[in-house]
């Protein structure tokens, strides 16, 4: 792992400039979402955060991020998606609202702070604790019942969500925005010398089997050296965009819509760390999304 090399983020930037550009855009989309599901009443909408938080910042720890090594300035994430949501102008509102994270005391925390607010007074509010997996899945078998309508947030900071969960969506009546940590996770796990790093982790994540990701992101040559020919593999160049664009393609193979370009997400270096990705069954849904991402 020491050839891993971290992007160092000073503590307070983490939940700055980047992560206000990421929800800004969101909470957008989201006004717009519901302004046009008010002319199909017959659709009961679902709002999912699969990673609610507390909606404070916190810090984070799984397996992946140890092995990454990554440091306290790497895992603290600002989480502010959900009140934003409750609090969209207009008196716009889902029928009902699901938060999920992994950590009990987070989303406990997170309930005693969103049911305070007075913009959730009239609202249905569900907290749930445990994999964001599970919750999609069930999530998925809910919205094949076709009464619901569903607009769905994934934010982890690393790879939590697996390929299978994301395609039991398939099929359904739902918009999906999901954080793909690019440069800050899935970059580092592609080694230059052309092993992969946590490899299971890599195929779950992306739904792709060892070979594939290695044709995707490397390179064999024959080349003539004073010892004869020798093949030799290097990274693609622009590996952190490559990957960007590989996850939009899958997410093309489950809704029929992507957008085009995800908002790209720097530090204050200018160093992508994360892309913001959009889907949907709906065509005008992605030209919505795609200006929104313009004018952030």
């Amino acid at each position: 792992m020491s050839e891993i090399t971290l992007v160092k983020e000073p503590i307070e930037q983490w939940g700055g400039k980047w992560t206000e550009q990421k929800l800004d855009a969101f909470s957008k989309y989201v006004w717009s979402y519901l302004t046009i599901m008010k002319k199909y009443p017959y659709w009961q909408t679902i709002y999912f955060d699969g990673f609610a938080g507390s909606g404070s910042r916190k810090k984070i720890k799984n397996e992946l991020f140890v092995q990454l090594k990554l440091s306290a300035e790497d895992e603290i994430v600002y989480k502010g998606s959900a009140e934003r949501v409750l609090n969209i102008k207009d008196n716009l509102k889902f029928n009902y609202y699901y938060f999920i994270d992994t950590n009990k005391n987070s989303i406990l925390k997170l309930e005693e702070k969103l049911k305070s607010l007075k913009s959730s007074r009239d609202k249905k509010l569900a907290f749930r604790d445990g994999d964001s997996n599970k919750w999609l899945m069930e999530l998925a078998s809910t919205l094949k019942t076709n009464k619901f309508a569903a607009l769905v947030l994934l934010d982890p900071f690393g790879m939590q969500i697996n390929w299978n969960s994301i395609q039991s969506l398939k099929g359904t009546r739902s918009d999906i925005w999901i954080l793909v940590p690019t440069g800050v996770i899935v970059n580092r796990l592609l080694d230059r010398k052309g092993k992969l790093l946590l490899r299971s982790k890599l195929e779950s994540f992306f739904g792709l089997d060892e070979k594939s990701i290695r044709e995707e992101f490397y390179e064999t040559k024959t080349e003539d050296t004073l010892f004869g020919e020798t093949e030799i593999t290097r990274k693609v160049l622009e590996p952190i965009e490559k990957i960007a664009n590989l996850y939009l393609r899958r997410l093309n193979t489950i809704w029929k819509f992507t957008i085009e370009k995800p908002l790209r997400l720097n530090n204050n270096h200018g160093f992508p760390i994360f892309h913001f990705a959009f889907a949907s069954n709906n065509k005008n849904a992605v030209k919505i999304a795609s200006q929104i991402i313009k004018g952030v």
